[in-house]
Parts: C-alpha cells; structure tokens; sequence
C-alpha cells in the first residue's frame, strides 16, 4: 500500500476542480504544487454521457475556467482558441457557445497546460476518513483510492458532482433495460448490438430531446416515442433581465438571503435551467417531425401529459402502464430500452452526506466561501470545500460553468488566508507565494 501526503486533495477533474486549478497556479504556485487532482476515468470528458457531435453548450466562451476572475489568463477559452488555430474560424461562426466538444476538449487541453497542480487519473475513491489529533481536532483527511493507495491531505475540495435521478418506478428493472442520460454515449453501442429497435425516452427537458435526436442515428431503424409529463415541449425561460442570476455577484447576494427568499428565487429560475429545452433544438425536432409526416413516415410519437404508473419486464423487453393526466385514460406501451432524461438528485450526493456523518455533523452547512462548517476553527485545522452542489445556497448557477472562475478564485484565496494563518500560528514565513 502506498501512502502519500499532499498540502490539497481535489477529487473530481471536470471543470470545477480544473478552475481551482488554474487559480491555484496563477494565485499560489507554492501551494499548486503542493497539490493533486484525481479523476476516476481514464482522461477528461465534458459531459461524458451526451456527448454528442452537433450538441452545442449553453454558456458563452466568456464564461470558461478563468476569464471572468483573469481575462488576461492563459487558461482562457480564446487562448485554447488561439492555440489550437482555430480562433479566426470560431469568430466566423458568429456565435457565443461552442459545440459541447469544443469545450470538452478545451477542459483537456487546460490539464495538458497545468505546469505545477498533479494530476492523477484512474484513481477512484473508495473511502475518505476525517482524522483527529490528539484534542479531538480535525487535522487532516485520508482517502483511500481502490489501488490501496492511501493520501493524506490537509484540505479536501471535492467536486464530484450530483447523483442520477432515476425515479422509483424504474428502479427494479433490469440495468440493461434502462439507460440514464449520464451514461447515453458509453450504453448506446450495446444497443445497437443488442438490436434494440423500440425506445421510450422519459423526459420533457433538454437532455432527454438529445437522446430522442441521436438515438435515431446511433440505433438505425428504431422507433422512439418520448414520454412526457408536461403538455407539450417548451423552450428555456429566460431573458437579459433575468441572466444575472447567472453570475457571481448574484451568487454572492443569494446567500445572504433568508431561506424565503432563496426559495423564492430557484422556483422563479426552475425553468431558466430546468424541464426546458433550447429553441434551436425544439425548432429542429419540430420541423423533423414535420417533414416525417410529409413523407408519410412514422417517425417520432410524442405522448404529452402522460405519467407512469408502472415499468415491468416483459418477455422481451418492458413495458409500461401510462395515465393520461388530463382524460385520466390509461394505455401501455412495450418498449425494449427506456432512456431516462429525468435530471439529477437536488439532495446532497450519497458520498458527501456519508462524509458529513463521518464528521459527526447532522447535515453540511456550506459557509459563502464553499467551506463546510465543521466546527474546527484554529489555524492548524482540516478543511472542506464542495463544488457543484450548493445550489440550495449559493444559487441556480452553482452547478454550472457560469460562476465557476470566481468560485475557484474564492476558494483559492481561503485556502491561502488558511495557510497563511496556520504559519503564523507556527512561527514559520508567514507569506504564501503567490
């Protein structure tokens, strides 16, 4: 068994450790080096699990890992742009969001970039212990990776993102009849192989719209029928006036709010970000489905205000008993494959809330610079930061691109004030290089 011991243990290389990164090298190279970054798959992906060639990101280019905290950083997605021979051409497409492999492979080339942080992959977390010094304070972590590698690190950042929603009705079919959209583009080969010609789509939203669209590609000759809740597709709601919730300073406001307000606040922007779909996409499906009908083909069948009651496995495949919301008819539909579009859990991940037990803390009280309180307040105290699954206090965009070169900026300047403090208390240099 290997031991290792590192000043900062980020777990999770997508994007939001990747900006921690990138503030760690340009705000404190001392401590980037004194730092390692994990990743459980074999290399970077963005949004592994859709990632389809013709999807395109949400989010302007502006708001990649760093130019909103350093527009005159390295890392920025006009350099990768620029770099890569590419800038002039992307200009010409007249466009703020880039194909979501774009970005994907943006994310990869800022790894390539890193010059101090160390970054693993291939390392999978098994376990990560809180250990105590003698007074009972939080001094430091210990992960346990499945290799039996064991690394000790002061401070935790962990990024490792929100669990799948897969309804309950779903939940006692076999795995290889249901495919969630997180792992669409790594499943859908076996079911070509599988000659999985009937799907059902479950979901209202964007995700689920990608999955309809690229399924008739990746599965040729299937039929598709999307199942969804609402009365009919709609497209995202926003507008300039509303966008700012969308941004660091609103992130910072929002946590000052009183639970409410908050509330408040995420219903209003719900479908802003979520149960919506892009208006480029819903005008492509929409004139697809047109011209099926010209032709006379069957195309897709959209069932609206449809919920489900049941899914069993049938002989050869499932099927699943329907109600229609509003006449109260119910049907069923056999299908041999059911792609969730359902979103994820809004509840803090299993590994996170298995941490805060850990702690001996009844749930995780996330302070405005994204450190868990954990009762430890002296210099020489562990820390833990979370990213990604602080919406409930820090807003509808904690788990998006849009805020996360501040957020890192953030963190990275408590990481360092926390250093800083603990040299004091020790009598050491009391300057972080920077």
């Amino acid at each position: 068994m290997t031991h290792l011991e590192v000043e900062i243990l980020a777990i999770g290389a997508g994007p939001a450790n990747l900006a921690l990164a990138v503030a760690l090298e340009e705000l404190s190279p001392e401590l980037a080096r004194q730092t390692m970054m994990v990743e459980q798959s074999e290399g970077i992906v963005w949004q592994r699990g859709l990632l389809v060639p013709w999807a395109q990101s949400q989010v302007s280019f502006l708001k990649d890992l760093a130019t909103l905290r350093n527009p005159r950083s390295r890392f920025t997605f006009v350099n990768y742009l620029h770099e890569s021979g590419r800038l002039d051409d992307f200009m010409s497409l007249g466009t703020f969001t880039p194909y979501r492999r774009e970005i994907s492979d943006y994310l990869r080339w800022v790894a390539d970039e890193l010059e101090h942080v160390k970054l693993h992959f291939n390392r999978r977390a098994v376990e990560i212990t809180p250990v105590r010094d003698a007074d009972g304070g939080l001094a430091h972590w210990d992960v346990t990776f499945v290799d039996g590698t064991v690394v000790r690190a002061r401070h935790l950042v962990a990024a490792c993102g929100r669990d799948p929603q897969i309804p309950e009705v779903f939940r006692d079919l076999p795995a290889e009849r249901v495919v969630h959209s997180s792992e669409y583009s790594q499943r859908v080969p076996a079911l070509s192989a599988r000659a999985s010609r009937r799907i059902a789509v479950i979901g209202g939203a964007q995700s689920a719209v990608e999955m309809v669209q690229a399924v008739q590609d990746d599965v040729p000759g299937c039929s598709r029928v999307l199942i969804t809740r609402g009365i009919g597709l709609t497209p995202y709601v926003t507008s300039k006036f509303t966008s700012r919730y969308y941004s660091t300073a609103a992130s910072r406001e929002f946590y000052d709010l009183g639970e409410e307000g908050r509330g408040l606040i995420l219903d209003e922007m719900a479908r802003s970000n979520y149960s919506g779909v892009t208006p480029e996409l819903l005008d492509g499906l929409y004139h697809q489905m047109y011209r099926d009908r010209l032709d006379g083909k069957e195309g897709l069948r959209i069932l609206a205000s449809c919920e489900i009651v049941s899914a069993t496995e049938s002989e050869d495949g499932v099927v699943l008993a329907l109600r229609d919301r509003i006449t109260g008819e119910r049907s069923e539909l056999a299908c041999d494959t059911v792609l969730l579009g359902t979103g994820y859990d809004q509840a803090m991940p299993a590994v996170l809330r298995r941490l805060g037990q850990s702690l001996g803390l009844a749930g995780l009280e996330v302070l405005r610079n994204y450190r868990v309180a954990t009762g430890d307040l002296g210099a020489d105290a562990a820390t833990l930061h979370l990213q990604g699954v602080n919406e409930a206090t820090h807003g509808i965009a904690d788990s998006l691109l849009s805020t996360m070169a501040n957020r890192a900026g953030d963190i990275v300047e408590d990481l360092i004030r926390h250093v800083e403090a603990r040299a004091t208390a020790d009598g050491t240099d009391t300057a972080t290089p920077r």
